[in-house]
């Protein structure tokens, strides 16, 4: 152990997490407003109220390295895919209220191999504005600092003192959660957490700073150009296409099996449209000109959506069906696993659990009877006849044999042979 380092033996202690604390890390060289944005998923250590259950909400954001603003925020009440990251770019992006003034196009977008941010989709979004987006090695957290900065601060600063915080130091024993009534609700946090996101950028003062400057200081105080992308082309940020052409009915525009009615489609009947969507988003969709691409008609929404008490119900069921399910399973592999005693003797392994020749009948009957494919009886239902455009095959008599394949006819009995003169006279 004398010949280990310090961060050696830290290694040995608590793993690559403790080594790397005993590193020494370089600072990056000064950068210029919006040459390179950091983004990252931290998922929320506070439970909130989302529609009568608790969950830990996750938050996507983005933060210029030069001048710690955070210029994009999105918050799901799950783990985030491909769509919150183009929330989250979109708002970065967006200079106008109420996102301004921070935004524009940056250089390039660092991020640490998360499948949502390199997927084909943010991939063709941000290709779009020829804006590279750099992929890091795992478990390099140091060459993301800014953002793994960010993710500690909001933390200590401002998450500790919400209500439901998982991470509160509880009585020895006490083990009960807060009630859900007492939880903040999800439009409740995301304000406040917005509210906390423009104190950051306004009021607080990071030490990364040189002057003691807040994040709206330095941006301002940045001459670099910023470049700009304009609202229109804004609108329908990271959209996708099926490549389908479709008619508007009387019932509205069929998606998915469902349909999707506005009032801007009345006098529309038979246009001719395409349709785009946001990924994993199916509430509303976006209708286009199928004649010229680039003409949006108007948002479509969908026909008789569900009531909250409704999906509420709809949940109950499937939450009940899953616990049924995993139950089963869970007897399943019980009954599915034999386990013998122990022995200490050389002799045959005997099974922990003995079951008579009756119950073995019996559970395989039981199965038998509930599995389907045995329980088929493909005569039951005889199959209809072809329909009369069919070519059917010739009956047996209508086939007239060849000469060469056809059957000889069957030798007459011993008793009526007769022999030829030339063998009878011998």
């Amino acid at each position: 152990m004398r010949d280990l380092s310090a961060g050696e033996r830290a290694g040995l202690r608590s793993g690559e997490a403790g080594r790397r604390r005993h590193d020494v890390f370089g600072k990056r060289p000064p950068m210029y407003r919006n040459a390179c944005w950091e983004g990252d998923h931290k998922r929320i250590p506070v439970r909130v109220d989302v529609e009568g259950q608790s969950v830990c909400p996750w938050v996507t954001w983005f933060v210029d390295v030069a001048t710690k603003v955070i210029v994009g925020v999105a918050v799901t009440p799950h783990e985030p895919a491909r769509d919150a990251v183009l929330a989250a770019l979109r708002t970065g992006i967006s200079r106008a209220g109420p996102y301004g003034p921070f935004g524009g196009l940056s250089g390039r977008v660092r991020v640490d191999r998360g499948k949502e941010f390199l997927c084909r989709t943010v991939a063709r979004a941000l290709g779009g504005f020829a804006v590279p987006v750099e992929d890091l090695p795992a478990y390099t957290p140091y060459r993301k600092g800014t953002i793994e900065a960010l993710n500690g601060a909001v933390e200590e600063m401002f998450l500790v003192s919400l209500p439901g915080y998982t991470r509160r130091a509880r009585p020895v024993g006490v083990h009960r959660l807060d009630e859900v009534g007492d939880l903040l609700s999800f439009a409740d946090f995301v304000e406040a957490l917005l509210g906390w996101v423009r104190w950051w950028n306004t009021g607080h003062r990071p030490s990364g700073l040189a002057s003691g400057l807040t994040p709206l200081a330095a941006w301002e105080a940045d001459s670099t150009p910023v470049e700009d992308v304009s609202e229109e082309q804004l609108a329908f940020f990271a959209l996708e296409d099926d490549g389908r052409v479709r008619k508007i009915s009387t019932s509205g525009v069929r998606w998915r099996r469902r349909f999707y009615i506005a009032p801007w489609m009345v006098g529309h009947v038979d246009t001719r449209v395409r349709l785009r969507y946001l990924p994993h988003y199916d509430g509303q969709i976006e209708v286009f000109s199928a004649e010229h691409p680039d003409r949006h008609l108007g948002t479509a929404y969908l026909a008789e959506e569900a009531t909250l008490e409704q999906r509420r119900e709809l949940s109950a069921v499937r939450e009940k069906k899953a616990r049924a399910l995993k139950a089963d399973l869970k007897a399943a592999e019980k009954l599915r696993r034999t386990r013998y005693t122990a022995t200490t003797t050389p002799d045959v392994p005997r099974p922990r659990h003995a079951v008579t020749g009756q119950q073995a009948q019996a559970e395989v009957a039981r199965a038998k009877a509930t599995d389907l494919a045995a329980r088929a009886l493909p005569d039951l239902i005889p199959p209809r006849d072809p329909p009369a455009g069919w070519t059917r095959p010739r009956p047996a008599s209508a086939i007239r044999p060849h000469p060469d394949t056809a059957p000889h006819p069957p030798a007459p009995d011993d008793t009526d042979v007769i022999a030829p003169a030339s063998q009878t006279e011998e």
